[in-house]
């Protein structure tokens, strides 16, 4: 069909023009800056920090310093109150709204130059899987793309909403047929009764790609288990492909394999409301390409020296394979110098892909041990692999211990399977932190801390506590490590644990 042919070319244009990129990264990224620098010079960022002067990358460090959301509020605030020219030319073309740490909801404008750049990930992260897998069988059935509420609200003629929620107004005309949910469904609110209508309007679809957050997923995937009694494959056999981001899916890859029923094919994403950074271009192996070309000029500072305070960093030209890095980034969207908070490594320098390992707030270091989310996530991996058990979702906190017994970690885990050996998954994870990380292993050697304890969660506990703090769906998730016991203190409190 012409349809088939018309896809096949398009991929093949796609991929020649994401080599064309990715075989000059360094030229690349360097005509990003300067881009960046000519639009901004005339803005009032530009103009306080002398962009128009700015000659080298050196002096781009010196004049502009690495700031995150908090620290560049005033500028953010100044748009939101209406104003023009102040981090980009003119006016946003919408705020992102998403969560804040200090400062509550953040609002990340999105530009007309930059909005390309959120458009195009998915789309070339697709058009790659067709070359690389010869197939465009999928554009027979219908696309699901689980997601937050495309209603959108104005701050002085600003459009605001979930950056997923904007997404779903540039859905190309080409695919809209085959696109769900419909509009009425897609703009309900509250998200369980939202996650039901879903399931009515594609449990008798030929539904052939599906796509969010694993978290969003899961729960989609059980209610359509249980209304059709039947798991996934069986009741989409044309269901051949997933699509997801914003955590890591190997943690909840047994229980999507027992959901789905067979092996299907999956293509990761590293989206964002800052900018859409990389993409899996590759079925045989699952790192990320960085994108290069859309707007971001990208700069790294070794994990290890930003949590002593030194923001010392450096562009891609210097970075080196398996080190921690804070992602620091420069958009055509006006954030200058913004630290993400997100920590990648790199598998490879030619071309540049990455793992994410998490988030640089997201740590547990409450004894020194300095454990990072990619760690804990491992770890648990290699568990669940070990003792065949099935895991919806964890947590990770300290306990600390005023008697006898040493502190240590404690693994809030909410499993599918009844029969677990708690203290085999103890040892596992425990063995592979101690391989991973040297600070933990010291501490369990030199019996500073114990080894993990393992609490269950009950049954949609994890789903109760969503709802209970007012986080269910969106674009939230449960954070997987904390140096304090703010979320197991609630789970305790609200009686979503086994009592032993």
């Amino acid at each position: 069909m012409l349809k088939h042919k018309v896809l096949k070319l398009a991929a093949l244009i796609a991929k020649y023009k994401i080599y064309s990129w990715a075989r000059k990264p360094i030229k690349t990224q360097r005509k990003q800056l300067k881009i960046l620098l000519k639009k901004g010079a005339n803005t009032v960022f530009g103009q306080d920090h002398k962009l128009y002067n700015v000659d080298s990358y050196n002096d781009f460090k010196l004049k502009v310093p690495v700031r995150d959301y908090e620290q560049l509020k005033k500028y953010f605030d100044r748009i939101k109150n209406g104003e023009k020219n102040i981090l980009w030319p003119g006016k946003p073309k919408y705020f992102a709204i998403t969560s804040g740490t200090t400062s509550g909801a953040k609002y990340i404008p999105i530009t007309k130059d930059s909005l390309p750049n959120h458009l195009n990930g998915a789309k070339n992260a697709l058009l790659m899987y067709v070359v690389n897998k010869k197939t465009t069988q999928f554009i027979n059935g219908k696309f699901i793309f689980i997601q937050g509420s495309p209603l959108l609200n104005k701050i002085n003629g600003i459009l605001s909403g979930r950056l997923s929620g904007i997404s779903a107004h540039h859905i190309p005309f080409y695919m809209k047929k085959n696109m769900l949910p419909s509009w009425k469904v897609n703009i309900i609110n509250e998200w369980e009764n939202k996650v039901e209508k879903i399931v009515e309007e594609t449990v008798n679809e030929n539904m052939t790609v599906i796509s969010g957050i694993p978290s969003w997923l899961q729960m989609y995937f059980e209610k359509i288990s249980k209304k059709s009694n039947k798991n996934i494959s069986t009741t989409f056999p044309n269901f051949n492909l997933l699509i997801y981001g914003g955590v890591n899916f190997r943690p909840y890859k047994e229980k999507f394999n027992s959901l789905i029923g067979k092996k299907i094919d999956t293509i990761e994403l590293f989206p964002s409301s800052e900018g859409f950074f990389a993409f899996q271009d590759r079925q045989e192996k699952k790192d990320l390409l960085l994108i290069l070309n859309a707007g971001i000029f990208y700069e790294f500072i070794d994990v290890k020296n930003f949590r002593q305070n030194n923001h010392k960093r450096i562009s891609l030209a210097n970075v080196e394979l398996n080190t921690n890095y804070v992602l620091i980034i420069s958009t055509s969207a006006g954030l200058w110098g913004y630290n993400t908070g997100d920590t990648i490594e790199f598998t490879s320098l030619f071309p540049y892909r990455i793992i994410v390992t998490g988030r640089i707030k997201q740590y547990l270091s409450a004894f020194g041990e300095h454990v990072i989310v990619k760690e804990v996530e491992q770890a648990i991996e290699k568990a669940i692999n070990q003792t065949t058990s099935v895991v919806n979702e964890f947590t990770v906190a300290p306990r600390h211990t005023t008697n006898k017994k040493l502190s240590c970690h404690e693994w809030f885990i909410e499993f599918e399977t009844k029969c677990i050996d708690d203290k085999k998954f103890a040892d596992i994870l425990n063995s592979e932190l101690k391989a991973q990380n040297k600070y933990y292993k010291d501490l369990i050697d030199g019996k500073i801390i114990s080894k993990p304890v393992i609490t269950h969660v009950l049954p949609g506990g994890f789903k109760k506590y969503m709802e209970h703090i007012g986080k269910l769906g969106g674009q939230n998730k449960i954070p997987k490590i904390a140096n304090d016991r703010e979320i197991a203190s609630l789970l305790e409190n609200l009686k979503l644990i086994k009592l032993t």
